[in-house]
């Protein structure tokens, strides 16, 4: 028997309501059977300090876009409940659920321990994404910076990065990506997953409003950052059909460029999609799982590379006609312009900044 109940109370301001068991442990909290008493109060973040040693992850991937990233964060307090970094927790001994978006591991020696890899003579320069898992601008990052250190470190080097985020906090860093930007070394994307604030608020609970990401766009790009939108996930029968529409807001803001990712749900994420549909729009839910299942082959995850971003079949077609229409009517490009190296430096031993070439 298993305590995780598909139908509990909504929480207020969090994504998920519920701690589902991690597929790990053997031992797993059985919660009282009794619903939870809404008045009571929402359970608090936690940010917990990761003693991490390396900082560069490595990715081979080969339907992801980048081989090296930095994650200042896992955890995310967003809260958005289709994460596909959700079931990453558990390898932490947290559960997918609650603690995914209450448990917020943060690494205060990002910044240093980026340095030192990058001063090493084996480090070539190459693209970075920030963070490639969950936001490194979820809402702690306001109060700790180290995304911002991280971004300093990047900038001394002058080494490209990549960003993905969904908060108007981005727009804090501007001079720093500007910066980057002038030597073709930064770009930004921006998600965007609905123009309605009310679906935005069950969905994303402490991520921005849309109009706050829209209005991020058009600060990075006012400042000369690359930036462009992705709608992701695009989940079947609920935003789909707002494609043409987040399209056109994103490219009047300033965007340059869109992708989208259809919805994955991988391992655990399966159940708390479904007792997410249940809590807040039940009338939909066949709908919307069996669009999916259309596109996963019958099911509700495919894990095969490129298939699991896009999906298979005649609904994924549709979908991809429909975004490709719509970005060009737009006039948005497929993609951001290529990052470079070319001007990567490193610092001497005495502090002075030296070319790479001669360093």
């Amino acid at each position: 028997m298993s305590g995780f109940d598909a139908r509990p109370v909504p929480i207020r301001g969090r994504g998920a309501a519920e701690n589902p068991p991690n597929r790990f442990e053997r031992i797993e909290y059985m919660p009282d059977a009794e619903a939870r008493d809404p008045d009571d109060p929402a359970p608090r973040t936690q940010v917990l300090r990761d003693a991490t040693r390396t900082i560069i992850a490595r990715n081979d991937s080969p339907d992801v876009g980048f081989e090296t990233s930095v994650n200042p964060y896992r955890g995310c307090e967003h809260g958005c409940i289709y994460c596909f970094a959700r079931p990453f927790h558990e390898y932490l001994g947290f559960s997918a659920g609650l603690d995914f978006e209450t448990k917020i591991l943060a690494k205060p020696d990002a910044a240093e321990l980026l340095r030192a890899e990058l001063m090493k003579p084996s480090w070539e320069p190459r693209f970075i994404a920030l963070s490639g898992v969950t936001d490194p601008y979820q809402p702690v990052e306001r109060r700790l910076r180290i995304t911002r250190r991280v971004l300093e470190v990047l900038v001394e080097f002058r080494n490209p990065v990549g960003i993905v985020t969904k908060s108007h906090l981005v727009t804090r860093d501007v001079d720093l990506l500007a910066e980057l930007a002038s030597f073709d070394a930064a770009g930004v994307y921006v998600s965007l997953t609905t123009l309605r604030p009310e679906l935005q608020r069950i969905m994303e609970p402490r991520a921005a409003t849309p109009a706050r990401r829209l209005a991020a766009i058009e600060t990075l790009a006012k400042a000369g950052v690359p930036v462009g939108t992705l709608v992701a996930p695009i989940i079947p029968g609920l935003n789909d059909e707002e494609i043409p529409a987040l399209l056109r807001a994103a490219a009047d803001a300033g965007a340059r460029t869109a992708g989208y990712v259809l919805l994955r749900l991988p391992h655990g994420l399966k159940d708390l999609f479904e007792g997410w549909l249940d809590r807040h729009m039940p009338e939909r839910k066949e709908k919307i799982l069996g669009r999916l299942r259309d596109a996963r082959g019958g099911r509700l995850y495919e894990s095969r590379w490129h298939e699991r971003m896009r999906g298979g079949g005649a609904y994924a077609d549709q979908l991809e006609q429909l975004f490709e229409a719509a970005r060009r009517k737009a006039g948005l490009a497929p993609r951001l312009p290529e990052l470079s190296t070319a001007a990567f430096r490193r610092p001497d031993p005495r502090g002075q900044l030296g070319l790479f070439d001669g360093a």
